[in-house]
């Protein structure tokens, strides 16, 4: 493996090696911006690859990390996650340090804010979620079994007339629904509504409980991550010495950070996006009387459609829904309009807010995001589609700085580079030619 150096303009000696917060720019450059003794280097060291390292030794590198991540998936799973928070928060901690706050006190209290603000935001909407899921289970139940005077009807059974009776004035006086709607309601209520809807309630109380039980198992994450950022200013010491930036750029790490830092902006602009539409439309909604106690319920499922906002593709789909059944219930007429509503919600997002947010902070082909989601379930199902987009970003900012750093020794041929500075000159004609 061949390395090519840094070379200077002027040729009059080589570039220091040490560690680069020891070398005084000035001393290298000279004072006042002007070029001293030595000119900053003309280009970056590369490295080239020899011809048997790529036929032997670059396959054999991507069987052998295939083997053990296979093995050690989850391991590797814990490790990537781990990695990617650490970077995520470097740029807070990095900020809190020019305060001249010791690092690890700022790693510290960046982590505890962090830990902090997740578990506030779990607690709140598992609090949201359970108290509006016992209020709805609660509706659900009186629809089918709560009679009303003086008929004794329920207000399904009241709903079956009055769609009747609009078929009826509709001339659509052909289609009966009055009978089977009834004969229906009956089963459900004589399958004890109440006791399904209680499951519900458990169950809903279990995933919360069981958030809790992840909560705990993202502290070790986070545990992990902590001995990563500790080590991260070792790390891009590390890597600027051996691959120092050019004039204007940044380092490795910094790209890396920038690039996941766009993305979970992005996402969370997505997400908010997403969210507040369909929220501020079930409200409209419901307020409006297109969707009975809908306005009730808005917050619920907004946040439940920007939660699931995050999953790639599924996410719009998932988040529709919770809505659509409960307006299904509710009244069929209002499934439509909910059904109409995040059918434009999906439009303007594939169409709009898409290309425009996420697609600035990515820049990554569409082919490409497809395929690396699709390679995420399949490696790791949920958790490795969730990983696909920010280890997209990270590559494409790995590829970016070392595109030109690192070079495969050519099979065919061989490449001779000119000699700077020296100058071809015609040798004089020998004596007696051309008399």
């Amino acid at each position: 493996m061949t390395v090519e150096g840094e070379r200077s303009l002027d040729g009059e000696g080589p570039v220091p090696i040490g560690r680069p917060e020891l070398v005084d720019r000035a001393d290298l450059y000279g004072a006042g911006g002007s070029i001293g003794r030595m000119s900053p280097p003309a280009r970056s060291p590369r490295i080239e690859i020899p011809r048997w390292v790529q036929l032997v030794g670059l396959p054999l590198l991507l069987v052998f990390a295939w083997v053990v991540a296979s093995a050690a998936a989850h391991v590797v799973f814990l490790f990537i996650v781990a990695s990617l928070i650490a970077l995520l928060l470097d740029t807070p901690v990095r900020g809190l340090q020019r305060l001249h706050i010791p690092r690890p006190v700022a790693v510290a209290f960046v982590y505890l804010s962090f830990v902090a603000a997740l578990v506030l935001v779990i607690a709140s909407v598992a609090t949201v979620a359970v108290s509006q899921t016992k209020t709805a289970a609660s509706r659900f139940n009186d629809y089918f079994t709560h009679p009303h005077p003086p008929t004794g009807q329920t207000s399904a059974d009241r709903d079956v007339d009055r769609l009747q009776r609009w078929l009826d004035s509709h001339h659509l006086r052909s289609i009966h629904v009055q009978k089977p709607g009834h004969r229906l309601v009956r089963q459900i209520r004589q399958r004890d509504v109440g006791k399904y809807t209680h499951r519900i309630v458990n169950f809903v109380e279990g995933a919360a409980i069981s958030i809790g039980k992840t909560l705990f198992s993202i502290v070790l994450v986070l545990v992990m991550s902590i001995y990563m950022l500790l080590g991260l200013p070792k790390l891009r010491r590390s890597v600027d010495r051996r691959f120092p930036p050019r004039i204007g750029e940044h380092s490795l790490v910094l790209r890396i950070e920038h690039a996941l830092a766009s993305y979970v902006r992005g996402q969370a602009a997505l997400s908010l996006i997403i969210g507040l539409s369909a929220g501020v439309g079930l409200w409209a909604f419901g307020a409006t009387g297109l969707l009975p106690q809908g306005q009730r319920y808005a917050l619920l499922f907004g946040g439940w459609v920007a939660i699931t906002e995050i999953i790639p593709y599924l996410g719009p789909w998932l988040g529709a829904i919770p809505p659509f059944l409960y307006a299904l219930v509710v009244h069929p007429v209002s499934a439509v309009w909910v059904a109409l509503l995040f059918l434009v919600i999906h439009q303007a997002e594939g169409h709009v807010v898409v290309p425009q947010v996420m697609g600035n902070a990515l820049r990554l082909h569409p082919l490409l995001v497809i395929f690396g989601l699709a390679a995420g379930a399949e490696i790791y199902g949920l958790p490795g589609a969730l990983l696909a987009l920010p280890l997209l970003a990270s590559g494409r900012a790995v590829w970016e700085f070392f595109v030109d750093r690192i070079v495969l020794e050519p099979w065919s041929g061989t490449e001779v580079e000119p000699l700077a500075g020296v100058e071809l000159v015609e040798p004089p004609p020998a004596a007696g030619v051309g008399k």
